[in-house]
């Protein structure tokens, strides 16, 4: 699990969250709170533009040809306030969906809505051969224990797995993926709908008005 910093205003109206675990990152992650909200969100923007980027290939880094300077193209606040309308409209936006996995990678809690991309992937696989290979990959990535990202999930539900993987089908992961994206909506949801990123991407710019010569 994660633990909130200490004396935050997270720690004032958010509960302790369920749907990540901690890292030895997460020690960093609490002395930068120093930081200045400017930098802060400097920061998130920066995420953001690069999981926007990288939104073809989710969990993965595009490689190849050197990508161009990264530029932050921030959406509309009409678009960035329909997402606190339902979970569903956030992961449907490319921007919301990129802007959350900003936010949770600020957090270093961001395995869950990889696990959960993951799966949408693997569900949209045909072939049996990829199917098969996808579905060990995202077994040792995500599920086994100690795995590099693991999630929270209960035994009998990485136990049932484990038996299907090894004739997979596309709903090896459903289970999974349901009790994945509820701890998401649950916790992390909330906590993205509080912070200050989102909170700064719903403002309207001022308008500023020449005062009339009299």
């Amino acid at each position: 699990m994660c633990i909130p910093p200490q004396g935050s205003r997270a720690e004032q109206i958010t509960p302790l969250p369920l749907d990540c675990h901690c890292s030895s990152r997460s020690v960093s992650f609490l002395k930068s709170k120093g930081v200045s909200k400017k930098n802060r969100l400097k920061d998130w923007k920066s995420r953001l533009s690069y999981f926007l980027q990288n939104s073809s290939s989710p969990g993965k880094p595009k490689t190849g040809k050197k990508s161009k300077q990264q530029t932050f193209i921030k959406p509309s606040p009409e678009e960035a306030q329909l997402w606190s309308e339902a979970f569903d409209e956030l992961l449907a936006s490319k921007y919301g969906l990129a802007a959350f996995r900003a936010f949770l990678k600020s957090e270093f809690c961001e395995e869950n809505i990889e696990f959960w991309l993951a799966c949408e992937d693997f569900k949209k696989t045909k072939s049996p051969q990829k199917l098969s290979s996808k579905a060990k990959k995202i077994y040792t990535d995500f599920i086994e224990k100690e795995a590099p990202k693991e999630i929270n999930i209960d035994f009998q539900t990485k136990t049932l797995i484990a038996q299907n993987i090894q004739e997979a089908t596309s709903g090896c992961f459903t289970t999974a993926q349901k009790r994945v994206y509820s701890l998401m909506e649950n916790n992390s949801y909330p906590r993205f709908l509080e912070s200050e990123f989102y909170q700064d991407l719903c403002k309207k710019p001022q308008i500023t008005t020449e005062p009339h010569a009299t």
